[in-house]
């Protein structure tokens, strides 16, 4: 399937490890120009030389805090600097902690709000004029099945998450004028650190061992498995690409069939 993604810049945050990881090499695959960011520098400049290597891809990677709107800003700048444009902004951040509403403490609703939803807004507000100015963009953001379905003990993911897509609507109504697409993928369970942890809380919650709650998830699913960051990532490359030209405000889910709404 032809992309049309070949040389553009492709700004991904969050990206060494995970669902984050995977969409960077897959951009990397379509020779996409990568810009990688995540807190822990020495995973990310591992996870970046592993892309360069592999990909033979041209690769800017910058460790910082995406709840810092200064550094989002610093980042931007520089990868526009060094690419001359951000056609593709992906934005991810790790999820909240697993916790029920009584057990979620002011302070963790604040840091949530900060890495889910506001660290959205950072970005979007630096990429956009780049992506006016070219008229062509794609913004993407990363959340999850609980925008349409919340999960048990996602109490913080539940409700910040749909913030998000009130976001996405807004911007895909105010830009798309200017070319600019923005849409949001909903990941199911995925095999990902963050889903070992959940896993690990409602293990001790409820007596249940790690992989039999690993079993319940897949059940849930329609095709009774948990998903890979790559299925993720693979509909993320769509949505970036030429061939999802006409798709703008949408939430596309990646979950097995696990939502059972209509």
């Amino acid at each position: 399937m032809e992309t049309g993604l070949k040389n553009r810049v492709a700004i991904v945050a969050a990206s060494s490890q995970g669902i984050g990881r995977a969409t960077a090499e897959a951009f990397a695959a379509e020779g996409c120009r990568i810009a990688m960011c995540s807190r822990n520098g020495e995973t990310l400049e591992s996870a970046a030389k592993q892309i360069r290597q592999q990909y033979k891809a041209d690769v800017f990677a910058e460790p910082f805090d995406v709840t810092d709107p200064s550094a989002v800003h610093g980042f931007v700048e520089s990868v526009v600097s060094k690419f001359g444009s951000a056609d593709i902004c992906v934005t991810n951040a790790g999820g909240p902690p697993a916790k029920g509403f009584l057990a979620a403490s002011i302070e963790e609703w604040r840091k949530a709000v900060d890495a889910n939803f506001l660290s959205t807004v950072y970005f979007a507000r630096e990429v956009i004029p780049h992506m006016q100015k070219k008229r062509w963009g794609r913004i993407i953001t990363i959340t999850s099945i609980t925008t349409k379905q919340p999960v048990a003990d996602l109490v913080l993911s539940n409700a910040v998450r749909a913030a998000v897509v009130g976001l996405v609507k807004s911007l895909a109504n105010e830009f798309g004028k200017d070319g600019i697409l923005v849409n949001n993928v909903g990941p199911g369970f995925t095999a990902t650190d963050r889903l070992k942890q959940l896993a690990k809380a409602r293990s001790a919650a409820s007596g249940k061992s790690e992989q039999e709650i690993f079993d319940g998830w897949a059940v849930d699913a329609a095709q009774k498995r948990i998903g890979e960051p790559r299925e993720v990532a693979d509909t993320i490359l769509w949505l970036a690409s030429e061939r999802a030209s006409f798709v703008t405000g949408q939430t596309i889910l990646v979950d097995g069939g696990a939502y059972k709404g209509l």
